[in-house]
C-alpha cells in the first residue's frame, strides 16, 4: 500500500491493486483495513513508529530518554534528531493525505487525524519543557505548544528537504535551532554550546 500510495498518488490507489500487489484478496484487504483511508492512516502509524508492534509511540524508549533529560535545549536535540531520522517514513504520506483532502473526505479525516495527533504530542512535549524552568517566561503553554506543532509540520520537511535539498541531518539542525532559539530564555543557554544548521 505505502508503495502505492506514493507512486500513484491517494486517487489512483485501489484496494484491489493494494491486494494484488500484496499477494491476498481484495476481501481480506477490506477485512483487515475497511476503506482505503482506513488503510493509508494504518500506513503512516506504522512509518511513524517504524513497525506494527503494538506500542504507542509515547511509551517507545526513545521517547523515555528525552522526558529523562533535565535540561531543555537538550531534550530538543534528541527529539529533532530522532524527527530528523524518521520524518522521510511518514511526512510524504501526510502530505499525500493534505494533498487528497479537498477531493475525498476519507484522506481529510486522515490528514485531519494525523494533525490533531501532532498537536496533541507537542502539548505533553511543551509541559516536559516548561517543567524544565528554562522555557522563555512570555510563552505560555498554548503558545509553546503551537510553536513546536509548527516546526514539527510536515510542510516545513516538503520545503527544505524535498524542494530545496537539505539532508535530513542539516534539516533535523536548523529545527533544533529554531526551538531553542525560540523557546527557551537565553540565560539558560550560557553553558550550551550553540550548533549550526549550516553544519
Amino acid at each position: 500500500a505505502r508503495r502505492l500510495f506514493l507512486e500513484q498518488g491517494y486517487a489512483g490507489t485501489t484496494m484491489p491493486a493494494i491486494a494484488k500487489l500484496a499477494g491476498v484478496s481484495v476481501q481480506l484487504v477490506y477485512k483487515a483495513f475497511a476503506n482505503k483511508a482506513t488503510l493509508l492512516k494504518a500506513v503512516f502509524d506504522v512509518s511513524v513508529a517504524g513497525d506494527d508492534t503494538p506500542v504507542p509511540v509515547a511509551e517507545r524508549d526513545v521517547i523515555a530518554q528525552i522526558r529523562a533529560e533535565p535540561d531543555a535545549a537538550a531534550k530538543i536535540s534528541l527529539y529533532t534528531g530522532h524527527l530528523a531520522q524518521i520524518v522521510h517514513r511518514y511526512a510524504p504520506l501526510q502530505l499525500l493525505a493534505r494533498d487528497a483532502a479537498g477531493a475525498d473526505q476519507g484522506a481529510a479525516q486522515v490528514w485531519a487525524q494525523t494533525r490533531q495527533e501532532t498537536l496533541t504530542a507537542m502539548t505533553y512535549f511543551a509541559a516536559d519543557l516548561i517543567d524544565t524552568g528554562q522555557v522563555r517566561r512570555t510563552l505560555t503553554a498554548d503558545q509553546v505548544r503551537d510553536i513546536l506543532w509548527t516546526y514539527h509540520s510536515p510542510e516545513i520537511y516538503d520545503l527544505l528537504v524535498c524542494e530545496r535539498g537539505w539532508s535530513a541531518t542539516r534539516y533535523g539542525s536548523f529545527l533544533s535551532d529554531a526551538m531553542i532559539g525560540t523557546l527557551l530564555d537565553p540565560a539558560s543557554l550560557a553553558s550550551v554550546t550553540p550548533h549550526s544548521a549550516m553544519d
